[in-house]
């Protein structure tokens, strides 16, 4: 792993991309197979995390990918309210155990080491490869790669259109998770926010939920997104990179 990484980083993290895309749909689908939602995915989840974690460890590249303490001010970055409020779009509607409690448990997990495991490999991994040779560019490219990993959700019985609706606002989310670690040198604060929000999704009471609920919102993700990126770009554009 270590010569493929110092031979090519950006081969690296596509590599890695490949590795946790495919291995975490096959698992999903077994899950779905067996009966029991995340039974696979769980353990394939927290393998692929503890892998990359000590390999990161191992070779001294936590603080190269932000899994560091955070380098800004809290304050600056409004304490990170926005997050809070991104992680919230899940419960607007109340809370409603959708699975049983060992599948919720399951999910829970699984989704604490998805955030940690698109936050390493597309801000950590591919941004880092990227940056080296153009910043702008590799915000974009880590940002809507993110966004268009979502569209394997259509493998997992997904409908077209809320797709879609994820990939825009991943790409939204993806862009302001990378500002924040690109100015502030840390992960941690997008790895919460990512795993929090998704476990959220397996208590989402969908049933209140009026109609227009998934446009209004993926377009609530879209805005609040973009504008804490504007903010964060502005109130951080004189500090040293």
């Amino acid at each position: 792993m270590k010569k493929i990484y110092d031979k090519n980083e950006s081969n690296f993290a596509l590599i890695w991309i490949g590795i946790y895309v495919v291995l975490v749909s096959f698992a999903d689908n077994f899950s779905g197979k067996i009966g029991t939602a995340k039974i696979v995915t769980a353990p394939v989840c927290i393998a692929l995390t503890l892998i990359i974690y000590l390999w990161i460890n191992k070779n001294e590249l936590k603080e190269k990918y932000g899994l560091c303490s955070f380098k800004g001010s809290a304050k600056k970055y409004l304490y990170f309210i926005p997050l809070v409020l991104l992680s919230s779009t899940n419960v607007w509607w109340g809370l409603k155990l959708n699975l049983t409690v060992v599948e919720s448990v399951l999910y829970v997990i699984s989704m604490l080491c998805v955030g940690f495991l698109e936050e390493v490999i597309f801000r950590g991994f591919l941004f880092k490869a990227l940056c080296k040779d153009n910043i702008k560019l590799a915000i974009i490219i880590s940002s809507v790669t993110f966004g268009l990993g979502h569209i394997v959700n259509l493998l997992n019985g997904r409908d077209i259109p809320e797709t879609l609706m994820q990939i825009c606002y991943a790409v939204a989310i993806g862009f302001v998770f990378t500002i924040i670690f690109y100015k502030g040198k840390s992960l941690w604060p997008c790895i919460i926010a990512h795993g929090v929000v998704n476990s959220l999704s397996a208590f989402a009471n969908t049933d209140a939920a009026p109609a227009w609920h998934g446009i209004a919102g993926s377009i609530f993700l879209c805005v609040v997104s973009l504008a804490y990126a504007a903010y964060l770009i502005l109130a951080t554009k004189n500090e040293k990179e």
